[in-house]
């Protein structure tokens, strides 16, 4: 015991010894000081109701920072050169952004659509062209859930370069049901018809109205268009229930529903050219 106290001693007498443990002390005191540094601001952050995903990426960043001074700070203590080795650091850092500015640029549009709420989980959405339901929001990609069931994974730089719509942002949704009907037909008894079946569904709301107008005089057709509006989520069941109601109900009160039509004339000619009816005409003149 007393040889054990003499070496203890022995070695606490050299500085560098002295100069290691207290830099060890530094650097176990700075790891937890980070821990304590990414709990506080995780309870800030909840108390201020932040979004999960920015919640987790901002402790790590935060832990990671903190973890990085501290050991800075016990190797200067202990007498190694931070300088040359924060420029080291600083080089390598440099090199890697470069090789990863596209990871970078995802990472910056996740916290922009974490931060702005362009939309929420459950959205439905419509980004670069590409229709679901918003079931992820990353920092490096957000996930959309087609309407089969199918999973589209997006890169979040491309969202925020992208135009975004959101159907269900506003909560309520207009269904636009186009129909034809023939020349023939009375337009204010088609309308009366197709509001008496906006009426009996019990999705559609009161509020604002539904109305028909007429959108177009086509070719074969006199094209109306039925108007409602729905919640959100009530758009494809809505949509479907009043075409089927359409259709049905038009057979039953005798408006025609036309498709498209073209009238087609035959000419027959001779070999010089000359009318076939010409030459009957001919004929029967006795020419």
């Amino acid at each position: 015991m007393a040889r054990i106290k003499a070496l203890l001693a022995m070695a606490l007498s050299h500085e560098w010894v002295l100069k290691l443990l207290t830099a060890a002390a530094i650097a176990f005191i700075g790891l937890w000081l980070a821990r304590v540094l990414a709990r506080a601001l995780e309870r800030l952050m909840l108390r201020f109701q932040v979004e999960e995903t920015l919640r987790s990426f901002l402790r790590n960043v935060a832990y990671s920072a903190a973890v990085v001074v501290a050991l800075i700070a016990a190797l200067d203590f202990a007498g190694v050169p931070t300088t040359s080795l924060l420029a080291v650091v600083g080089a390598a850092g440099l090199a890697i952004g470069l090789a990863m500015k596209d990871s970078l640029a995802n990472i910056a549009s996740g916290v922009m659509l974490i931060v702005l709420h362009p939309f929420r989980k459950g959205d439905q959405v419509q980004i670069a062209g590409l229709e679901g339901v918003v079931d992820q929001v990353r920092i490096f990609q957000t996930l959309l859930v087609t309407g089969d069931n199918r999973t589209i994974i997006l890169p979040n730089s491309q969202i925020t370069a992208a135009p975004i719509t959101n159907f269900t942002l506003r909560g309520d949704r207009r269904v636009d049901i186009p129909v034809g009907i023939a020349y023939g037909d009375d337009i204010a008894r088609a309308r009366a018809t197709l509001l008496a079946i906006a009426s009996e569904n019990q999705l559609v709301k009161s509020e604002p109205e539904a109305a028909v107008v007429v959108t177009e005089l086509a070719e074969s057709s006199v094209n109306l268009q039925l108007r409602v509006w729905v919640f959100a989520p009530d758009h494809g069941t809505v949509k479907t229930e009043l075409m089927e109601a359409v259709y049905s109900r038009f057979g039953q009160v005798g408006i025609n529903i036309p498709y498209p039509q073209r009238d087609l004339h035959v000419y027959h000619h001779d070999a010089e050219g000359r009318p076939l009816a010409q030459l009957t005409a001919a004929v029967q003149d006795g020419d």
